[in-house]
């Protein structure tokens, strides 16, 4: 049999505010808040997601600064590598007006200073090509081997315009064409670059 006891204050404790260990009635719209959230970061999620994975696939790319920036790079390297490089092929190009100059002779060599290299596995040819050049006249002030050895053309190689003439003397004294501006050789004003078809 159940006690009953006496009515007390509180036998009427209705909803409202929070009072001792009860909790007041919750305020309307909190789940649409909650709600609105949560599809909100899912939205963001998914949209990084989908950008990843373009990304990924290589279906966008950004059409900034990157690209110019690397063709720039590309085409620097390239214009940079004939200067960098020692080798006769590196040079190629600068020739194509050379051939108009006229060809000084021995006499007008003046303080040209001209070198023979061996751009070929013959050995003795720079020796043979220099006798040859000293004999007619032109000073040769030293022989040696090209930093190649695969050379298939003999080419003249000088640094300055005013050098062109004194190319072209040589050029001729051995029986080549092949005359071309380049700093590749900076030893001399003037560098032969014997190549296989030079038989001496």
């Amino acid at each position: 049999m159940s006690t009953r006891f006496p009515r007390d204050r509180f036998d009427d404790v209705a909803d409202g505010p929070r009072v001792g260990a009860h909790r007041g009635a919750q305020r309307r719209g909190r789940g649409w808040i909650a709600f609105a959230w949560a599809a909100l970061a899912t939205g963001v999620l998914v949209g990084i997601g989908v950008l990843v994975l373009a990304l990924l696939n290589g279906s966008y790319s950004f059409s900034g600064s990157d690209s110019p920036s690397g063709s720039a790079s590309a085409t620097s390297s390239a214009t940079a590598k004939p200067s960098a490089s020692a080798s006769p092929s590196s040079s190629a190009g600068t020739g194509a007006g050379d051939a108009g100059a006229a060809a000084a002779t021995p006499a007008e060599q003046g303080t040209t200073t001209v070198v023979v290299l061996n751009g070929t596995t013959t050995s003795g040819l720079a020796a043979r090509a220099s006798a040859a050049l000293t004999g007619a006249g032109w000073g040769v002030a030293s022989t040696g081997d090209a930093g190649t050895t695969g050379s298939t053309s003999t080419i003249v190689y000088y640094q300055q315009a005013a050098q062109a003439a004194v190319a072209q003397g040589i050029a001729k004294q051995l029986g080549v064409t092949a005359v071309q501006q380049s700093t590749a050789f900076p030893n001399a004003d003037v560098s032969v670059v014997l190549g296989a078809d030079y038989t001496g």
